[in-house]
């Protein structure tokens, strides 16, 4: 199979990532703009009405539960419990006609949805941290991709991590998988089939009788559960009051689209409405420019255009990090801008060297291919045309933003800086191993024993998945005389790349004891 053209990449993109069909049509009418929340007597974001945490058992438990997943993990082991909520209460609909705060297109549209939440076991451990993550349904059932790529972060640091179902075509899959458990779930569109404001033409991933665009008030109601005093919120560990001090958005792929509309289009709203943000700093990850870049605000009009302004952050007033990989940085290369430490407009870009957009872990961390098959989706493939995907650990990159992130918020320490992969002519620059200069860097390219690559052929997403191709054993014998000159240059790298706060100290314990054990060269 030929390598997938630039075109044709970007042609799956449009069609199996950004959710919009070619043939979408925007809506007839837009109701009166609005710059207000679902309405609350005093004004402030509303606490959703909630049930749970629901039981679990043998024949009924959490879609991509942590005991589930398609590597089993006990959280007991890590000091966590998980326990899963089903929350209530009604969302706007919006419209995103133009640069600035979103516009109420319809309001009031009743939804429940459910929230997976994974918490230290004893109050007393938790930081005060909580990262908020709506769950990827790029592969139609939701996928745990945060707590993949940051969970060794989370529970060393004593973090709580939430995600939430965002879109109705993961309901479905929910259903599909346990009708009874969810059975209640609701994205309903509030308007009938008959409403001329109800397009003819939604995406392949929709329908005319859901509505997506309900995930922007149902974010912001969850992240104000969390940080409320409701008796229902589960971070408050039995105190009066919250024990949450710091909400943490992310989102990655599709989601990570998902929070550039919500960070520029409803979180203006929130501060107004609120006098503050819910969410104190964002991760927006392998999302930006013309990959991923942004959403349709409502399943009836376009995302927008990918050099459109909507697209970029400046001044949100609160830190944010964007991460791109090798497999997007080329199609998003429209997001790229300064960083900055300038108070309300604190921004890291990030580019991660080597990394795969489509990783193994979001896979092994998520619900079981049985379980995938019982939801009635088809099992994402591990493997692609060049091999398996690529075994990159971008978790050594999310680790140590996050860690950043909150040193940044907590106590004003600014993360360092990175310059992005090296372009020139369109096309990146490659060292003599073929690999791209710049970016995030690690000793899987500093000290090289392998060529990365961001795409690779075969079906589903592995044109973003990526793939390695071990340099040839002359090569490597050139490099390194014996194993101890190897792991001298893993070591120099590492140690480089700790200091300079990229690296977090367990990560880089594990890569030095990994190429210890290593039989290279």
């Amino acid at each position: 199979m030929r390598p997938c053209s630039r075109t044709s990449i970007l042609l799956t993109l449009s069609l199996a990532l950004t959710g919009l069909s070619l043939s979408a049509v925007p809506a007839a009418a837009v109701a009166k703009p609005s710059p207000a929340q679902a309405a609350t007597p005093d004004g402030t974001t509303p606490i959703p009405t909630v049930q749970g945490p629901l039981a679990s058992t043998a024949e009924s438990y959490p879609f991509g539960a942590a005991n589930h997943q398609e590597v089993p993990q006990d959280l007991s082991k890590l000091g966590y419990v998980e326990e899963e909520y089903l929350v209530s209460g009604t969302s706007n609909v919006y419209t995103w006609p133009a640069a600035g705060p979103a516009q109420i297109r319809t309001p009031d549209a009743p939804y429940t949805t459910r929230v997976l939440v994974r918490k230290p076991a004893k109050g007393q451990k938790f930081s005060g941290n909580v990262v908020v993550e709506m769950l990827n349904p790029s592969n139609l059932f939701d996928l745990n991709i945060g707590w993949a790529m940051a969970h060794e972060q989370i529970t060393a640091n004593g973090d709580a991590w939430v995600g939430i179902t965002a879109k109705p075509i993961a309901v479905q899959a929910l259903k599909n998988f346990d009708a009874e458990r969810y059975a209640s779930l609701s994205f309903a569109n509030p308007l009938a089939l008959t409403d001329p404001r109800n397009c003819a033409t939604v995406a392949a991933d929709s329908s005319r009788t859901t509505e997506n665009g309900l995930i922007w008030d149902i974010y912001s109601q969850v992240g104000a559960w969390l940080k409320s005093d409701d008796p229902t919120n589960p971070l408050r560990y039995g105190s009066p009051a919250t024990r949450v001090e710091h909400a943490y958005g992310f989102g990655y792929s599709q989601t990570g689209g998902f929070l550039v509309n919500y960070i520029n289009g409803v979180h203006p709203l929130v501060v107004e409405s609120d006098g503050e943000p819910i969410y104190d700093a964002y991760i927006v990850a392998v999302a930006g420019g013309a990959f991923a870049g942004a959403y349709p605000m409502n399943q009836c009009e376009p995302s927008p255009p990918a050099t459109d302004v909507r697209r970029q952050f400046k001044d949100v007033g609160v830190p944010i990090m964007r991460i791109m990989s090798q497999s997007d940085y080329l199609l998003g290369i429209g997001s790229r801008r300064a960083d900055s430490d300038a108070p309300g407009d604190q921004y890291r870009h990030y580019e991660m060297a080597g990394a795969g957009h489509a990783t193994p872990d979001e896979l092994i961390f998520s619900a079981s291919s049985g379980d995938i098959i019982a939801a009635g989706r088809a099992v994402p493939p591990a493997s692609c045309n060049e091999g398996p995907r690529s075994r990159f650990p971008s978790s050594i990159f999310f680790n140590a933003a996050l860690r950043n992130l909150d040193l940044w918020v907590r106590e004003g320490i600014a993360p360092p800086r990175a310059e992005p992969i090296l372009v020139r002519d369109g096309a990146p620059v490659l060292d003599e191993f073929g690999n791209v200069q710049g970016g995030l860097r690690s000793p899987f390219l500093d000290a090289p024993t392998s060529t990365w690559y961001g795409t690779a052929t075969g079906a589903s997403f592995c044109f973003i998945a990526g793939y390695e191709r071990p340099l040839p054993q002359a090569v490597i014998d050139g490099l390194y005389g014996d194993h101890g000159d190897y792991v001298k240059a893993v070591k120099g790298s590492v140690r480089e790349l700790e200091d300079q706060a990229f690296l977090t100290g367990y990560d880089a314990r594990q890569l030095l004891k990994e190429n210890a054990q290593s039989k290279i060269p």
